[in-house]
């Protein structure tokens, strides 16, 4: 399947509002960067969101307001196994890889052991 490219859209459009899993890019135009990122956020989903821009500082400055588990900056989709991978809102629950992601599939038990055989501290001290 070749990629598709839809311009012109608008927020309200499905193809905008659904995740699509496939070879596809959907472009909504926008007036300012408050705008870019109301546009960003306006979705139940929030896996992956990425900023170009030569300006370091605005990119730094969005990227932190995406509501995404997952960004780049100037880049899109190179991944590290050390890193978490999760989403926020409906693109997910919790985070795999990285030790987030272990600590998904743990179980934490704590456990005491009395290696001396008699009583302990004030519990059955003095005969009681």
């Amino acid at each position: 399947m070749e990629p598709a490219i839809f311009t012109d859209t608008t927020p309200d459009m499905r193809i905008v509002k659904e995740e699509i899993f496939g070879p596809v890019l959907v472009v909504q135009k926008f007036k300012d960067e408050a705008e870019a990122i109301r546009l960003a956020n306006d979705t139940i989903y929030g896996l992956a969101g990425a900023v170009f821009t030569t300006d370091g500082a605005k990119a730094q400055r969005v990227i932190r307001k995406l509501r995404a588990g997952i960004t780049w900056i100037n880049t899109y989709h190179p991944t590290y196994n050390e890193a978490p991978w999760g989403g926020y809102k409906q693109s997910g629950i919790g985070r795999e890889l990285g030790t987030m992601g272990f600590e998904e599939y743990t179980e934490v038990k704590q456990i005491n052991i009395n290696l001396q055989v008699e009583p302990l501290g004030w519990y059955g001290a003095n005969g009681s």
